[in-house]
């Protein structure tokens, strides 16, 4: 998949420049997204429980008002009362109230807001616009000096950029909770977003095909009540399809191998009219569950393997590539015009610029693969979103803030380094998507929104998204502004309320754990998966795909306790960074538990970020406990050199609790991990309803995700060590000397290891 588009308008010796604080930044408040014209007057306006509200021609039920008073209750403590009050809220909707350019579908969520004592106006050109004036007056408030809450005098008027601000929501390699996903469109909505891209993969029951649901999965009732959730925010959930490449969650069933391209479970056949009859009916499935939404995202992405099978009669090379790529596509876009929806896609590789002429212009183009589309899709009136990704690789957490030099430094001579790909970004992700969404290539074209993509192949939390989620939000709402700073500042104001302290540096302290937790393994070729189909370097010619892991210390010989040292030699690197790692990780810890006293909202997105924290900080304590078993180990053989036999039993009985002792933590951090997902989503690849996930090893892309069908992929490393396995061999040894040296073995952790 794009991960990463590289930000080719960037050298090493230009950066945009960046824009002077915002006004309302600079008196105190903050706002996400920046609006567009803000008129400032002089002093503050006090708000408090005296206050009233009042709708003018807007349903007392309306979503708006039903916003207002929640957000008050909950964020604020505030009951505002109906109309009475002396200080009153005025809600109403005039067509006219805002000019607004561009796009006419942008003019209904342009807003007037204006802030004067004992009188606030919020005007909505329609109701998405009133929605959206209500967003920003509850971001507005502040606490003030005697305890009370403030407003700027202010008039403002605001309305977005683009039309379309999707955000990503990738599902296939878990499922979130209904009320999960319900409060990530309440949150989406707060930062004005109106699109959801949701890549649903096997997380929705596909009647017509049951069997490529997975146990559990979204029923057409459940996915129609999310849908009609957003809707009332103003959001369309828009579904993502992965089809014909990354069809794994389909062609892994037997039903369906017979459909796959050149025997891989990566592609369907485009030279079998079976792939398009099954293709269109889980469409029309998603469809009928998504009523109400205007468009589908026909993802076309990595399509590597189009015009290649047995039962294609044309020769594989680029050109019938080319043409069988754009034949699908022009396909599927007649097949949802006839069902009401437009179509969203990859235009990509293998699509050749002289054959975007045969692709529908009502097609938006959802990532511009090549430069030489934009003057053909100019000609054509297509339109674009300036696509930009939030996560790629980065395990654990996201790059928002940029990668140190220490993690930037190249790898070691023969080494493959799984950040290369991220050279371009590092500046961090929020930087790159100011720049790509307000100034990048798109703006050669005629874009009509933005997509934030965050893929979740590495297996990262939602709530590691949010800050990333943002940033899109913001620079499609109004682009050039604010800069990447003060948007993470504003933030962390508005998310977490305005009491949290340090979050910022929690991020950055948090992302160079995580940077270098993915760095101190040894990368080993993947002993259980051959190379991958899809690569979006090679363009399909495929990929090594690589395990992490660490070989343990080696085991002593069971007469004379002689042995090699290599552990510390192999991992010296990782060893000489762990101590200070080790401090770091527990100095964040203690900033992420001093903020759950101070956070007014999203303190489970703390939990979350505190137990990675811990998860990261075991491996420090891995490293360094091994290092100090070989270490153990070496006093053992010396002793045994000397004919002290039971001091060399006490140093072996050492090494083998101190092994001990770090696998059973590993395993209950890792617990302790789960537990904190599965607040906010199910088990993953759990049965339900009689059904078993079906799990194959995945043929396709370095997936970390979905390596196993649970969640034991994130301990998957630390297990690959074996631990356990090593224990017993090393009590074996301690036993067998000991026996044959009549000496006592005391002090053991446990009298059996479990078989």
């Amino acid at each position: 998949m794009w991960k990463a588009l590289p930000v080719c308008f960037l050298t090493a010796a230009v950066a945009w420049s960046q824009p002077p604080a915002t006004p309302l930044w600079l008196r105190g408040y903050s706002v996400i997204p920046t609006p567009q014209k803000v008129e400032l007057e002089p002093g503050d306006v006090e708000f408090n429980g005296s206050w009233g509200y009042r709708a003018d021609g807007v349903a007392a039920n309306h979503i708006a008002v039903r916003s207002l008073l929640k957000d008050l209750r909950e964020f604020h403590s505030i009951d505002l009362r109906p109309a009475g009050a002396t200080n009153i809220i005025r809600l109403s909707v005039r067509k006219g109230t805002v000019a607004t350019p561009g796009d006419p579908e942008i003019h209904p969520q342009g807003y007037r807001l204006k802030i004067a004592p004992s009188l606030v106006e919020i005007t909505g050109n329609g109701d998405a616009g009133l929605f959206y004036g209500v967003q920003t007056l509850v971001q507005l408030l502040k606490p003030g000096p005697r305890g009370g809450l403030l407003l700027p005098g202010a008039t403002i008027d605001d309305w977005p950029a683009l039309q379309l601000r999707f955000l990503h929501w990738d599902t296939k390699h878990h499922q979130d909770r209904m009320e999960t996903l319900k409060r990530y469109l309440d949150w989406a909505a707060r930062f004005k977003v109106n699109m959801i891209g949701f890549e649903l993969e096997d997380k929705f029951e596909y009647p017509s095909n049951p069997v490529i649901g997975a146990p559990g999965a979204f029923t057409v009732a459940q996915l129609q009540e999310i849908v009609n959730y957003g809707l009332e925010r103003f959001i369309q959930v828009v579904a993502n399809i992965q089809a014909p490449a990354h069809l794994a969650y389909v062609l892994k069933h037997p039903q369906f191998a017979h459909l796959r391209a050149d025997g891989n479970n990566y592609q369907a056949c485009l030279c079998d009219e079976e792939s398009y009859k099954l293709i269109f009916q889980m469409y029309d499935d998603v469809i009928q569950a998504t009523r109400g939404v205007d468009y589908f995202f026909v993802s076309t992405d990595e399509i590597y393997y189009a015009g290649i099978g047995a039962r294609c009669d044309q020769p594989d090379n680029p050109a019938n590539r080319s043409l069988k790529w754009a034949e699908f596509a022009r396909r599927a876009h007649d097949h949802l015009a006839r069902r009401g929806r437009r179509m969203l896609a990859r235009l990509e590789y293998p699509l050749l610029p002289e054959h975007l002429k045969l692709i529908p212009s009502g097609v938006i183009d959802g990532v511009i693969g090549e430069p030489e589309y934009i003057p053909i899709e100019k000609q054509k009136g297509m339109r674009q979103l300036a696509y930009v990704s939030m996560q790629g690789a980065e395990f654990l957490f996201p790059d928002h803030l940029g990668l140190e030099s220490e993690l930037r430094d190249p790898p070691a001579p023969g080494a493959d380094d799984p950040l290369e790909f991220e050279r371009g970004l590092a500046t961090g992700r929020i930087q790159a998507a100011f720049e790509q969404i307000s100034f990048g290539r798109v703006w050669q074209a005629n874009p009509i929104g933005v997509f934030g993509a965050a893929w979740g192949d590495s297996g990262l939390h939602n709530e590691t998204f949010w800050l990333g989620w943002s940033a899109v939000a913001q620079y499609g709402w109004t682009t050039g502004t604010p800069s990447p700073e003060q948007h993470v500042a504003e933030f962390m104001n508005v998310y977490y309320g305005p009491r949290a302290t340090g979050m910022a540096e929690i991020y950055r302290s948090l992302q160079r754990q995580a940077r270098a937790w993915q760095r101190a393994w040894e990368r080993v070729v993947s002993r259980v998966r051959g190379p991958g189909y899809g690569n979006s370097d090679g363009k399909g010619i495929g990929a090594t795909r690589y395990d992490q892991t660490l070989t343990p210390p080696a085991i002593p010989q069971m007469t004379d306790l002689k042995f090699q040292p290599r552990f510390i030699a192999a991992y010296r690197r990782f060893l000489a960074q762990a101590p200070s790692r080790s401090l770091e990780n527990d100095q964040l810890l203690h900033a992420l538990q001093a903020n759950f006293a101070r956070v007014d909202r999203n303190q489970y997105n703390l939990e979350v970020l505190a137990q990675l924290t811990r998860f990261i900080g075991h491996h420090w304590r891995l490293l360094l406990g091994l290092a100090d078993a070989e270490s153990s180990l070496e006093r053992a053989q010396a002793a045994a050199q000397k004919n002290d036999a039971e001091q060399a039993v006490g140093h072996l009985v050492a090494a083998y609790n101190t092994a001990g002792r770090l696998e059973k933590e590993g395993r209950e951090s890792f617990r302790q991990l789960a537990a904190v997902f599965e607040k906010s989503q199910y088990p993953k690849g759990r049965p339900a309803g009689g059904k078993r996930f079906v799990h194959v090893v995945d043929d396709t892309k370095d997936h970390w995700a979905d390596r196993r069908p649970d969640w034991s992929y994130m301990f998957a490393p630390e297990e690959s060590i074996g631990l356990d396995g090593w224990r017993k061999q090393l009590r074996q040894v301690i036993e067998a000397y000991a026996k044959a040296r009549h000496v006592a073995v005391r002090g053991l952790s446990e009298a059996r290891l479990e078989e």
